[in-house]
C-alpha cells in the first residue's frame, strides 16, 4: 500500500500525544513501560541513521496488552532518534459483524485500508509512503522491537 505521508499525519497523531489522550489508567500503565525499558544503543543508532528516510505508522488501543508494551518503546526510539512515529488509535472490535474486524467509527477507516488484523500493527514506510513492512503484535525477526525495526530497513538498502 502506498499512501501519502502528509494524508497520514493529517489523520494521526505524534505518539507522546496519543500517550498523553490516553484515558485513565492506561496512560500510567504506558509511561511505566517508557520509564523501565532500556533501548539497544547499536539499533538506536543505527535507527538514528534511517530516521530521515523513514516514518512509522502504529495502529493502537488503550486496552490492548501488546500495544501497552511497545507503543512506550516506539515513544523512546522517536525520542532518540527523531524518527516520525504516528498513531491510528481507538480501535475497537466489531463483535456484531462476521464480515469487519474493527467497528468503524470509531477506529479509523484506515484499518481496513491497511488491512489490520492485529494490533499494535506497526507499519515501517519510506518518506514516500511506501510500505517496506510490518510488525504485527510482537517483533518475529529479531529479540527487540528497534532491532526488528532495523532489519526491516536494512532488507531495503
Amino acid at each position: 500500500m502506498n499512501t501519502g505521508l502528509p494524508e497520514i499525519e493529517k489523520k494521526t497523531v505524534p505518539i507522546n500525544q496519543y500517550i498523553k489522550s490516553l484515558e485513565q489508567p492506561f496512560p500510567e500503565k504506558f509511561l511505566a513501560r517508557k520509564q523501565d525499558y532500556r533501548l539497544n544503543v547499536e539499533a538506536t543508532t543505527r535507527l538514528t541513521g534511517f530516521a530521515k528516510d523513514y516514518a512509522l505508522v502504529v495502529f493502537s488501543a488503550q486496552w490492548c496488552k501488546d500495544c501497552a508494551t511497545y507503543i512506550p518503546v516506539l515513544a523512546l526510539i522517536s525520542e532518540a532518534t527523531g524518527m516520525d512515529v504516528r498513531v491510528f488509535g481507538g480501535l475497537k472490535k466489531d463483535p456484531l459483524s462476521h464480515t469487519r474486524k474493527w467497528r468503524i467509527p470509531p477506529s479509523p477507516p484506515e484499518a481496513e485500508t491497511f488491512r489490520i488484523d492485529k494490533i499494535p500493527t506497526i507499519i515501517v514506510l519510506s518518506r514516500d509512503g511506501r510500505e517496506i513492512g510490518r510488525i504485527v503484535e510482537n517483533p518475529k525477526l529479531a529479540p527487540r522491537l528497534e532491532q526488528e525495526i532495523c532489519e526491516i530497513i536494512k532488507s531495503q538498502q
